[in-house]
């Protein structure tokens, strides 16, 4: 029953796209597990590049069968969206190929008015949402009164609950000053919404548990990172749903015993997007060598938003961190080849704070800022590692540096990637 599950370490952005456009060559499906379209996957083929918010990245192999877990929350406009431009792309998606669990949420325009709203309000307190409706569509699930996948499937009752939803949003917004929505046309665009989606929904669990029980490769994709955890991160700038590999069988109706490996994707520094403490965060000129300049689609800018992200040396506390909560079998380090040109690269191994040195998180991630980062310094190198293929071809500053963030992370390092196409990646011997 092979389950492989891929995480972020970080705060996200890490190249997780990169990753399961890699594994998804020897996986039978790959299923997205948590999260809606606030999350952005890459992945660069040729010369073509996708960029995915909601469907599953693996579904670019041709051979792959797609899965989105009951832990996601839906955008219908833009799961329709992404899957016009696959198809316009050669990729060949209909409900044949993709499936959407039952158990699923869908995100309306009352959860995105009410998640720009409520960031409003929030002032100089702002969380830095992407005011696509992740959290208000998570809080009505919470609550119990939110609009499920299944509940597309009887389209005069799903009429009936979309208008009271619309009609309880207004209320919270005009709390909030802000625009009502007109809830018969949302309804009526829902409505065309729930034709389109009901042979996509199924139970989506089950076909996994099935897949397994046969023997087939199940890679489990999550979106944002591990500090974007709704418990075990920065709180609260984080999400609204579970990142980490736990959430992975949440997310899918699965129980612990198929998982066979859980992959945790590490960029080569660390970058963040939004608000909150970030101890190793660079400015001047390490934080434009890190980002580069948007003139690449890998660069350092928001996939969903555009946003440039805050960059800064990598933080060994957290990564140590994220392989305890996540149990990573394994690490991937992805954009190494970034690092290039640079005299020397500093890596975090500990905090200092009261006098004090960390090593691990005494209460965890939520509060950042009475932590100074205790760096090492590693000599850089100044080769284009774009054209490696192979570890020899690595500069032994570059070997180094692997070496070292695995002894701090204390989990092993099994590839790195020097650039965004598929064949750009290296082996680490063990």
């Amino acid at each position: 029953m092979p389950l492989d599950i891929v995480v972020g370490t970080q705060w996200g952005d890490e190249g997780k796209g990169r990753i399961v456009d890699l594994l998804a060559r020897q996986a039978d499906i790959v299923a997205r597990f948590n999260g809606g379209d606030n999350a952005g996957h890459t992945v660069t083929v040729a010369a073509q590049t996708f960029k995915l918010h909601l469907i599953p990245s693996g579904v670019v192999h041709a051979h792959t069968r797609g899965v989105m877990g009951s832990g996601m929350v839906v955008n219908p406009a833009t799961f329709f969206a992404e899957l016009e431009a696959l198809r316009a792309a050669g990729v060949d998606i209909g409900p044949g190929r993709l499936q959407i669990s039952f158990a699923a949420h869908l995100i309306t325009p009352a959860h995105r008015a009410l998640d720009r709203a409520q960031e409003q309000a929030r002032g100089s307190g702002q969380i830095g949402t992407t005011g696509r409706g992740i959290g208000p569509a998570y809080t009505d699930r919470a609550a119990r009164r939110g609009l499920r996948l299944q509940d597309v499937l009887d389209r005069a009752a799903f009429r009936e609950k979309m208008l009271a939803h619309i009609a309880a949003a207004n209320l919270q917004l005009a709390a909030l000053r802000a625009e009502p929505l007109d809830a018969r046309a949302v309804a009526a665009e829902y409505d065309d919404f729930a034709a389109r989606l009901a042979p996509y929904v199924s139970d989506t669990g089950l076909q996994v548990w099935q897949a397994l029980k046969q023997g087939q490769a199940v890679l489990a994709e999550g979106a944002q990172g591990t500090l974007l955890d709704l418990d075990a991160g920065t709180y609260p700038y984080v999400t609204s749903s579970y990142p980490t590999a736990a959430g992975a069988l949440l997310g899918l109706g699965l129980g612990a015993a198929p998982i066979r490996r859980v992959i945790g994707v590490t960029k080569a520094f660390q970058t963040r997007v939004g608000a909150g403490p970030f101890p190793t965060e660079v400015s001047g000129p390490a934080e434009l060598h890190l980002r580069g300049t948007g003139a690449n689609p890998w660069d350092e800018f928001g996939t969903t938003t555009g946003r440039p992200r805050r960059v800064g040396w990598l933080d060994g506390v957290l990564l140590r961190y994220a392989v305890r909560v996540n149990g990573l079998t394994e690490i991937m380090m992805t954009k190494l080849d970034v690092l290039g040109g640079l005299d020397a690269i500093r890596v975090c191994t500990a905090y200092r704070a009261d006098g004090k040195e960390y090593e691990q998180l005494p209460l965890g991630p939520a509060d950042l800022s009475p932590f100074e980062p205790i760096y090492e310094e590693l000599p850089g190198w100044s080769a284009d590692l774009q054209g490696a293929r192979r570890w020899d071809d690595l500069p032994a500053e570059a070997q180094a540096y692997i070496r070292r963030v695995a002894g701090i992370a204390g989990a092993p390092i099994g590839q790195v990637s020097v650039g965004p196409e598929r064949d750009q990646v290296v082996d680490v011997p063990g």
